[in-house]
């Protein structure tokens, strides 16, 4: 059963995204390669072990000196020990990089994998969403969540957990050697740790995530710019722009400056905190030693652990940080896998079966979630295969509403739309498209070359194929021009070629489509005249065979169909060919036809 989209208003909101759900989706792609993680976790407890080894072996190598001095000994047990020391510390370095580049080879897979499913969700995502959300952002959060995805990773498998196992480990060491320090030390660690914690999610994350979300704005700011940098041109709008943008720029900044303010204010709590410990640490262990329960070699065993543990609990502060600033920008991310898909496929939904062309709407409901009533009410119409079909009347009357839902951009609240008989809700959305040809508007162009942009319909078309293509959609001509010929680019969004020249690449692409139903989305309303006639011959070649759908304003392009639909308000008010309809006395067409020929 399809789902709404007047029923489903929360589809545009941000989801609230909890830490448990971003340590949800990354564990998907950690357990991803359950083998390799395996082994990394094997050599991150063998340099857990090595790292506890350093400073018992540091302290048994001073005490084997001291001895050797003191007694007049030699110094054979001094050697092995420094032998034994160097050993633990050659080791360690041995497996710590073992453990990077398998580290490595496990993140990056994960990481692209992560990219090609955000990636293949977003594409699913309806066009009413696509239009609703900044381009710019949406490719920032991508990216941006990629490497928040690593930050996260690395910082909890690489920092945190051998860090959390070296401490239980020392302290362990420590508790057992001498009970009062050591419980001591394991009261100091726990106080750190938790204050760390408290500080970093209710004082440092709120900042994070405002710094996150201005930081994505700047993104979405420099798309929009961008994309329409020749409205800004045009307009003599630069300096408009730019100071548009500086105060996005400028929002970003005051929201930066809290957030790495409170993490210093972090760090410093946390200093205060390991200082104080680390003094009563080495206060209680030369009370021990000044009874004799302590040698010089569990000074510096104690100095060693310090300096070592110190290192740890400082990066804490700065892995705290990072970890929060990469669950704020990962959210996103999550957001993405989360969101519901406005327009989604059956499960193992069949293709569609190319037939004749047959278009039925049968008792269709649909309304716009922010119109808040239905465009269509019980509307009913049929389609024969091989008819052209005409779509006239104002903005709004819903006459793009109808080849949307011909495409299933948007479910029906209600009733069918049927496709040969099959309801287009119970084939698979890719089948379908793939059966209907659109030339629309204003074609959008990738920036690749005029072969791939014919081609996009069919990859796979031969380059006699692709030819024969443009040579029906009257391109050649301006192609063979070319320097590059087919193999020219044609910039973003297809900028380098005009408004009638990327409209006949868009009717190239048609015929490489070779659909049963074809559509024309207003496909002339910008053109000149010379050109809207050339490109009027290549439609009428097209259409030869194909069910037809015009979307027109200039009614000069469906003169000669074979019935024309006029639209008001999501009602057919009159249908039927040209000449019948001119003759209606206070007609719709005929008003609108004598407004143009006026005009004209």
């Amino acid at each position: 059963m399809s789902t709404s989209t007047a029923s489903a208003p929360s589809l545009h909101k941000p989801i609230d995204v909890t830490w448990r759900d971003v340590m949800s989706l990354c564990a998907v792609y950690w357990f991803s390669q359950p083998k390799r993680l395996a082994v990394v976790m094997g050599f991150v407890f063998a340099m857990v072990v090595l790292d506890i080894l350093f400073p018992i072996t540091a302290g048994l190598l001073v005490d084997r000196i001291v001895t050797a001095i003191q007694a007049g000994e030699g110094f054979d047990p001094a050697y092995r020990a420094l032998c034994l020391y160097m050993a633990v510390v050659v080791l360690f370095f041995i497996v710590r990089n073992v453990r990077s580049r398998i580290w490595n080879v496990l993140a990056a897979r994960n990481m692209a994998q992560l990219l090609e499913d955000t990636f293949a969700k977003v594409q699913k995502f309806s066009s009413d969403w696509h239009a609703n959300t900044f381009a710019g952002a949406t490719v920032r959060k991508i990216t941006r969540g990629k490497w928040a995805y690593d930050a996260i990773s690395e910082i909890l498998w690489m920092n945190f957990l051998p860090q959390g196992l070296m401490v239980i480990g020392v302290t362990a060491v420590m508790i057992v050697r001498y009970p009062s320090v050591g419980l001591m030390f394991a009261v100091g660690v726990v106080i750190h740790v938790g204050a760390s914690i408290l500080v970093a999610s209710r004082y440092v994350r709120p900042a994070n995530v405002r710094a996150a979300g201005a930081d994505s704005a700047i993104g979405a700011a420099v798309a929009d710019a961008m994309t329409n940098n020749a409205a800004v041109k045009s307009f003599g709008a630069e300096i408009r722009e730019e100071a548009r943008f500086r105060n996005t720029v400028l929002s970003w900044r005051e929201k930066a400056i809290v957030a790495w303010t409170r993490g210093w204010d972090l760090i410093f709590v946390q200093q205060v905190i390991w200082r104080f410990m680390q003094f009563l640490t080495i206060f209680m262990l030369i009370g021990l030693a000044s009874r004799g329960q302590a040698t010089a070699g569990d000074i510096v065993f104690m100095l060693t652990l310090n300096s070592q543990l110190g290192g740890y609990l400082r990066q804490v502060g700065d892995h705290i940080r990072q970890l929060q600033r990469a669950t704020s920008e990962f959210a996103d991310v999550v957001d993405f896998h989360a969101r519901p898909l406005q327009i989604a496929d059956q499960a193992q939904a069949p293709s569609l079966r190319r037939e004749e062309g047959r278009i039925e709407f049968s008792n269709v409901t649909f309304g716009y979630e922010a119109s808040g009533k239905p465009l269509y009410d019980q509307f009913n119409l049929t389609i024969q295969p091989g008819e052209r079909v005409g779509l006239v009347g104002p903005s709004g009357s819903g006459k793009s509403t109808f080849v949307k839902l011909i495409q299933r951009l948007y479910d029906v609240d209600k009733g069918a739309v049927m496709i040969d008989g099959q309801n287009i809700d119970a084939v698979s959305q890719t089948s379908l498209r793939s059966s209907v040809a659109l030339v629309p508007q204003d074609p959008l162009l990738f920036h690749r070359s005029l072969s791939e942009n014919i081609a996009y319909a069919r990859p796979e078309a031969s380059k006699g194929e692709i030819k024969e293509a443009a040579r029906r959609a009257r391109a050649s001509e301006f192609i063979d021009r070319l320097p590059l010929g087919y193999d020219t680019l044609v910039g973003e969004r297809g900028v380098k070629l005009s408004g009638g020249e990327r409209q006949r690449v868009a009717i190239a692409r048609a015929f490489i489509a070779d659909a049963p139903i074809v559509i024309f989305d207003e496909a002339t309303s910008s053109l000149d005249t010379i050109t809207e006639r050339l490109i009027q011959g290549a439609m009428r070649e097209l259409m030869l065979g194909r069910t037809t759908i015009i979307v027109a304003h200039r009614l000069s392009t469906v003169k000669d169909v074979d019935r024309i639909l006029v639209f008001d308000r999501g009602r057919i008010v009159e249908q039927g060919c040209h000449q019948d309809l001119i003759r209606v006395d206070s007609g719709r067409y005929r008003a609108l036809y004598e407004m143009q020929d006026v005009a004209a």
